[in-house]
């Protein structure tokens, strides 16, 4: 069963509401002045604003009242604080009528208005490198050479404390649902060249990143290759004969049945089922794994839900109250917490139980749900994580004291869920170049746990020389995980 304590907004550490005394407030805006340099800026046309948790968000009061004095001139507000003077005309937000000027720096364009492009953002980070051959776009950090930095969370869903949702009962506890109407819900990170005061603010607003199993430092084994038990073993082996330091043993997808699904479930690549020609018994290969000191994790697709063909599914089925003659699939929805408890208690946990010590979400499918606004990827990012969290005197817990998961970023806040998967980039010098900066830049944004496909993933060619500096490179890199594609062109084996 669920435990609802892990989700509590207690154990998200979550203060969600302002310091009144440090709010000004009219009949449609809002700004809160939560240091002297974090402003919060609200628009709402009915006039109730967003004082819940957000999928961002997690405390706007920081326990101190900054320094701050204000003044009204002609229709128009005049705040100041030791960091920005902030002019504001009390009226539908606009680039006139909006503006903050970051005091203590050097630079041209050090005022921002409403709406500006963010020109000279030092640069976040993205959601993947997914085909990637060289530089990418990075969305915005909360730095910039011009002193000012915007991160938009006006699209965020709430996170509140629910009994019920959609008129079922939620053992939760929590549950992630839209905002009530649409509202502006802007921070302006004014901190200059302050960069460090800027990322600690944007942790205290977004909650820290958590502590990682030390394991999960210690180099990675990752392929997608149709391994058999056999195949894995011997490779383990020889690892352990070349004195190549293996902790954690990736198995990707093909652990579940792909290729042996009736077309007329459609694709293999959902599954919950090991493929037992590969691995037939494979809770002895995990206990084996661990028996060699390595952690084990699998990688999951989980959009095409739990279908007929599934060794789970009867079970499943009727927990979701579908006949199981019916043969009808159990949809994947990420907005449903039945489905949800379902999931991980049925799917998740016996696998854990058998050796998994965490899973590999690949979610590659967009970001739409049933529930508008709500990113899939963010929803199993949160709920894994915290799932992974239980202490319930099981083996599982008793192997790994520590919450992890592995997935894809999804957005400001994801530092909460580590570990990051960077994605599927392309075996070239230019991609390579990339990956250094892309790693640092993330830090703006307060995700520093990244694991890229150290030796690059698919396409480009064959250079040693670029197989070596990337080993390098994942050497100093948060996470040391060498994959690749299934191809002899692409091994990494030593």
């Amino acid at each position: 069963m669920v435990d609802s304590t892990l989700f509590s907004l207690a154990t998200l550490n979550a203060h969600p509401a302002m310091n009144p005394d440090s709010v000004i407030q009219g009949d449609h805006w809002r700004i809160g002045l939560i240091t002297d340099a974090l402003v919060r800026f609200e628009w709402s046309d009915s006039g109730r604003f967003v004082d819940d948790a957000t999928q961002m968000a997690m405390v706007r009061d920081f326990g101190e009242k900054p320094e701050f004095t204000v003044a009204e001139r002609n229709g128009w507000l005049e705040i100041d604080t030791p960091s920005l003077h902030i002019s504001y005309n009390q009226r539908m937000f606009s680039p006139e009528g909006l503006y903050a000027t970051v005091k203590h720096v050097n630079a041209i364009e050090n005022t921002w208005h409403y709406g500006d492009v963010q020109r000279r953002n030092l640069g976040g980070t993205y959601r993947t490198l997914d085909e990637a051959n060289g530089r990418i776009p990075v969305d915005p950090g909360v730095n910039s050479t011009d002193g000012w930095a915007i991160i938009d969370d006006s699209k965020s869903n709430v996170i509140r404390e629910t009994a019920e949702v959609n008129g079922n009962h939620n053992d939760f506890g929590t549950w992630v649902t839209p905002k009530e109407e649409p509202t502006t819900d802007l921070y302006l990170f004014g901190y200059g060249h302050r960069y460090r005061e800027a990322v600690h603010a944007l942790y205290r607003l977004t909650g820290p990143t958590p502590l990682l199993p030390r394991f999960v430092l210690g180099n990675w084994w990752s392929r997608y290759h149709r391994y058999t038990e056999t195949e894995y073993r011997q490779l383990v082996e020889r690892f352990e004969k070349e004195g190549i330091p293996f902790t954690t043993a990736v198995i990707d997808m093909d652990w579940h049945l792909v290729d042996d699904v009736d077309p007329k479930y459609g694709s293999g690549w959902t599954g919950y089922t090991w493929n037992k020609d590969f691995f037939p018994d494979p809770k002895r290969f995990l206990n084996w794994l661990h028996e060699h000191g390595m952690k084990a994790t699998l990688n999951v697709h989980p959009r095409d839900g739990v279908r007929a063909f599934e060794e789970l599914y009867p079970q499943v089925a009727k927990a979701m109250n579908i006949d199981p003659e019916s043969g009808e699939a159990v949809q994947f929805d990420l907005t449903d917490p039945k489905f949800m408890e379902v999931y991980f208690d049925q799917l998740h946990h016996p696998m854990e139980e058998d050796g998994v010590d965490f899973w590999w979400i690949d979610w590659q499918q967009g970001g739409l749900t049933r529930q508008p606004g709500l990113d899939p990827l963010w929803g199993l990012n949160h709920l894994h994580y915290l799932d992974s969290a239980r202490n319930d005197d099981s083996d599982y817990s008793e192997r790994n004291p520590r919450p992890l998961t592995f997935s894809r970023y999804a957005g400001p806040g994801s530092h909460r869920y580590p570990i990051g998967f960077s994605g599927d980039t392309v075996v070239t010098w230019e991609s390579l170049k990339f990956q250094p900066e892309f790693t640092a830049c993330a830090s703006n944004i307060g995700y520093g746990w990244w694991s890229h496909d150290i030796g690059g993933h698919m396409f480009g060619y064959r250079d040693e020389e670029l197989e070596v500096r990337w080993y390098q490179l994942g050497a100093f890199s948060p996470i040391n995980r060498l994959h690749s594609t299934d191809s002899p062109f692409n091994g990494k084996e030593p």
